[in-house]
C-alpha cells in the first residue's frame, strides 16, 4: 500500500514542474502555428499503443484541500482490448483491495465504438448483497470512481468528434508541447478541451502531458496532468493528477505493478469473475 509520504514525494518531484503551467502559460506567447494539423497531431500524440490486455494495480487518492481530507482507494485493475471486433472497444475489471471495509466489491465495464450508438455496460458486484447489480450512465459528466474525472473523460474518444486545432509550439523549461485546441463538432459536456503534447524525437516518443477541458460557458473547469510509463512497448498511465478548477479537489492516479500482454482470455470477463475474483 502507498503511504501519503510516498505519495506526496512522488509528486512533488514529478509533476512539480506541470503544476506551475496554469501560473506561467500566461506570461509565454503561443509560437505562430507552423505546417502541422491538429488531427495529425491528435492521431499521433494522443493514441498510444496499449498493449492487447493489461493487468496492474490503480490507487485513486481523492483529496478536498478546503477541507483537508483525503481517501484513497485501491484496485487490482484488468483490462483487454477488442479493437472493435463485435463494436467493443474493451473490458475492464475492477477488484477492491482497499479500504477494508469495500473488499470483496467489484466493478466490470464493456465500452463500444461511438458509431454502434451503443452506451457502455456496466456491473457491480457488492459482496454484503451478494448480487451483481447493473450500472446506468445517465450523463457521461457522472464522476468516474467518484474522481474529478467523468465516465466521458476515460473513454477513448474517436478523432472525428471534434475539429482539431493546431495552436503552435509552447516552449517552457528546456521542453516544447504542442498545443492543440479540441471543439466538440455535436453535443458534449465541454465546449473544447485544449491538449499539449510533449514533442520528442519522433512521433513515437510525442505523448499526452496536460489537457485543459472548459466548461458550457468557456469557463475552465479542470486540468489534467498526465505522466506515462512504457512497459514491453505499451504506453500506459503512470500517474496522473487532476485539478477541480470549480469546487477546489484534487484527484490522483496512479498505476503500479503494470504487465501486458499477459493472454486474459474472453471468458476471464463474466459474472462469474464479478462475483468470484481474479483467482477463482
Amino acid at each position: 500500500m502507498l503511504r501519503d509520504g510516498v505519495i506526496k514525494k512522488i509528486f512533488s518531484q514529478s509533476l512539480g514542474l506541470l503544476l506551475l503551467l496554469p501560473i506561467l502559460i500566461s506570461a509565454h506567447a503561443l509560437a505562430a502555428p507552423g505546417k502541422l494539423d491538429g488531427k495529425e497531431i491528435v492521431k499521433n500524440c494522443g493514441i498510444k499503443n496499449a498493449g492487447s490486455d493489461q493487468r496492474s494495480r490503480l490507487t485513486v487518492i481523492l483529496q478536498n484541500p478546503r477541507q483537508g481530507t483525503e481517501k484513497r482507494s485501491i484496485y487490482s485493475r484488468y483490462w483487454k482490448s477488442y479493437a472493435g471486433e463485435d463494436d467493443v472497444v474493451d473490458k475492464m475489471l475492477l477488484f477492491t483491495e482497499y479500504p477494508p471495509d469495500a473488499v470483496g466489491s467489484s466493478f466490470m465495464r464493456v465500452t463500444y465504438l461511438t458509431s454502434s450508438g451503443k452506451e457502455a455496460d456496466q456491473w457491480i458486484y457488492l459482496p454484503l448483497l451478494k448480487k451483481i447489480r447493473r450500472v446506468t450512465i445517465r450523463d457521461p459528466a457522472d464522476s468516474f470512481l467518484n474522481s474529478d474525472l467523468s465516465y466521458a473523460d476515460v473513454v477513448k474518444r474517436p478523432l472525428d468528434m471534434d475539429r482539431h486545432r493546431f495552436l503552435g509550439v509552447k516552449s517552457l523549461q528546456g521542453m516544447d508541447f504542442y498545443q492543440v485546441e479540441s471543439i466538440p463538432v455535436g453535443e458534449d459536456i465541454y465546449s473544447r478541451r485544449i491538449q499539449w503534447y510533449l514533442k520528442g524525437d519522433s512521433w513515437e516518443d510525442c505523448v499526452s502531458s496536460r489537457i485543459d477541458y472548459y466548461t458550457k460557458d468557456g469557463s475552465l473547469a479542470k486540468v489534467q496532468f498526465n505522466k506515462w510509463q512504457q512497459v514491453s512497448g505499451a504506453w500506459v498511465w503512470d500517474r496522473v493528477l487532476v485539478r477541480n478548477a470549480i469546487t477546489g479537489g484534487v484527484s490522483i492516479f496512479v498505476v503500479s505493478d503494470v504487465e501486458v500482454d499477459v493472454g486474459l482470455s474472453d471468458s476471464f470477463f463474466s459474472a462469474r469473475t464479478l462475483r468470484m475474483g481474479p483467482r477463482e
